[in-house]
């Protein structure tokens, strides 16, 4: 993440995101696999480091080797051809849109840094500081219930942040700044999409 001053003077936090360009290596469409959407790669990989199989699906399009394929669904796939190169040019300066990646993986935590838990009382004899406390029922149902909140797996979810908007794009380093945080880690990997919403 980085800052910068917008036309008006407001300082705006913005991260930074490497778009593309994404090569098309794949259409599908509702008469041949029954959805409509583009497969695209994104990243460069060696040859070598590709399995022949997957060497041979992308060279229908033209291409050798991707860090990663994704899949897209779109309304129209006929206005795309194999081979395309998908840029910054999809978008445009106030644009809003959604992301979608994976949260930091944060492991095995408590409640506190789990789902905020206040905690117990740190002085006066307390011996109950970031334990989640009392959890079960009485004599019915004598169990704990389903969806309590308790210690356990903390991130490496998927997470979709909409409604962001676009600040700035540079086309000849294929960047994008967008206000505000995105899910995952730096260098991870994210999936941008206009809002359906918008004309």
């Amino acid at each position: 993440m980085t800052s910068l001053f917008n036309s008006d003077g407001r300082f705006v936090p913005v991260t930074v995101v490497e778009v593309g360009p994404c090569v098309i290596t794949q259409i599908k469409t509702e008469a041949t696999d029954g959805y409509n959407a583009l497969q695209v790669g994104f990243g460069a990989r060696r040859p070598s480091r590709v399995t022949k199989p997957l060497a041979g699906h992308l060279k229908k399009s033209g291409s050798e080797g991707f860090a990663f394929l994704r899949e897209f669904a779109v309304d129209d796939p006929a206005a795309y051809s194999l081979g395309q190169a998908l840029t910054v040019d999809l978008f445009k300066v106030g644009e809003r849109i959604e992301v979608t990646g994976m949260s930091k993986g944060r492991g095995f935590q408590g409640v506190i840094k789990r789902h905020g838990f206040h905690g117990g009382k740190d002085t006066h004899g307390s011996h109950s500081h970031r334990v989640p406390g009392s959890i079960g029922c009485s004599a019915w149902p004598s169990r704990v219930t389903k969806g309590k909140k308790l210690p356990g797996h903390y991130g490496n979810d998927r997470k979709t942040v909409r409604n962001l908007e676009v600040i700035d794009i540079r086309p000849e380093d294929n960047l994008i700044l967008i206000k505000g945080a995105l899910p995952g880690y730096r260098s991870g990997l994210v999936a941008i999409k206009k809002l359906k919403t918008q004309a």
